[in-house]
């Protein structure tokens, strides 16, 4: 058998030049690219790991960290992996990480500041409260999830809110990290939590860059349709409130779901991620995550309700994608617009943008967080990617659904 060599100083160099297509071209034993040869003056190709995840704030893991530049890089990226133990049995599909598996060993194994070992506990429920593991199979695949059921007695039907997690994050993590159960609690709410595993993605992100899984009924917006639509059957939920948010790349796909199922959902939330076809392929999505990019247009001609929160010192996605997001949310829609600055004492400053239609309701929100970066606003340090110096994303997200009429009303 046949061994390549891989020369990883070299494959860093290039990656830290921008000549991403080399560097890749080297970790796959594919080509030289020596430092000799190289033509410095190639421009940068985005065409490595399918990973959206960054540095986090709190204790937690850190995926496939994408760094900010060091002096005297050129300004290019560049990314270690911490993805967790290998999945040796299963076999990626189309469009999961196309790192070679060895490489992907060698980089799972950089210890990383903060890593957290073993497997993420699942939060401490209410009394009466249950936070039950299923799983959904239908047509299009196959996924567990986690069900928050809050233990108060509920008046009415309860709302619905799906949480999308991030690379290399479980719906446990997730959980514990953004605080959602309590918040559910208090208000009645069920939480739905599904889970993506290494078999999709060996980061374990949402493909939100595969064009196959960008639309209605196919990939994975219709698994996770599949589940919204089983949580509503089994526990009565009132279909006018039914949301859907997430971070990263789970952001990204929630910003999918919300283009992609405007009858479902009535409203959507997005921390740190990118608008519906921002990118088609790999290539494509570390520049819109290094660029942003806007995205698909929406065609609706009506707004979908969203809210986004991003840092603007966010060195993964870069924040011009929260912009894009609304952009593509509002669709063309006539909104009035206010915007307001505060500087809480010992917290990130942020600059509020609330749109709001001739009701005087908020239909798009953008929560610009000064010195902030890849990590869920006002989190918890019990998960990862978490900011607790953060405004509350996870309340204020809560608030803005709330607020909604729901899809039957638009």
């Amino acid at each position: 058998m046949l061994h390549k060599t891989i020369d990883m100083a070299h494959a860093t160099r290039l990656t830290r030049q921008g000549r991403l297509r080399e560097a890749m071209a080297v970790l796959r034993g594919e080509g030289t690219g020596s430092p000799s040869t190289s033509s410095s003056s190639t421009p940068p190709s985005s065409t490595t790991s399918s990973n959206t995840s960054s540095p986090h704030t709190g204790p937690g893991r850190a995926p496939i960290d994408m760094q900010a530049p060091s002096p005297g890089s050129g300004g290019a990226w560049t990314s270690v992996a911490d993805a967790g133990p290998a999945d040796t049995t299963a076999t990626p599909r189309r469009g999961a990480n196309p790192l070679p598996r060895s490489l992907m060993g060698k980089l799972r194994s950089m210890p990383l500041k903060g890593q957290r070992r073993g497997h993420p506990q699942a939060p401490a429920c209410a009394p009466g409260a249950r936070f039950d593991a299923h799983v959904h199979a239908g047509p299009a695949g196959q996924r567990d999830y986690r069900l928050y059921v809050p233990g108060r007695a509920l008046t009415r039907p309860p709302a619905l809110l799906v949480m999308l997690h991030g690379c290399t994050q479980s719906p446990e993590d997730f959980a514990a990290g953004t605080g959602m159960n309590a918040l559910a609690e208090a208000g009645g709410w069920l939480v739905v939590y599904p889970a993506q595993p290494q078999s999709a993605n060996s980061a374990r992100c949402w493909n939100w860059f595969n064009a196959a899984d960008q639309s209605r009924d196919g990939g994975e917006p219709a698994i996770i349709a599949g589940i919204t639509r089983a949580v509503m059957a089994a526990h009565n939920v009132d279909p006018a409130r039914v949301y859907v948010a997430g971070l990263s790349a789970g952001g990204a796909a929630a910003a999918i779901m919300g283009a992609a199922y405007p009858d479902v959902f009535a409203a959507v939330g997005v921390h740190s991620g990118l608008p519906r076809g921002a990118a088609t392929d790999v290539s494509t999505a570390f520049a819109a995550m290094r660029q942003g990019s806007a995205g698909r247009p929406a065609g609706r001609g009506r707004a979908m309700p969203t809210i986004v929160f991003h840092g603007d010192r966010d060195r993964t996605v870069h924040p011009v994608n929260g912009q894009h997001v609304l952009a593509q949310a509002g669709a063309g829609v006539a909104l009035t617009t206010h915007v307001n600055r505060e500087s809480p004492p010992g917290r990130h400053a942020y600059t509020r943008t609330v749109h709001t239609d001739a009701q005087h309701r908020p239909v798009l929100e953008h929560w610009l967080l000064h010195g902030a970066g890849h990590a869920w606003s006002g989190g918890s340090a019990a998960g990862s990617y978490t900011d607790p110096q953060g405004p509350d994303a996870s309340r204020e997200m809560m608030r803005f659904f709330a607020q909604q009429p729901g899809p039957a009303s638009r």
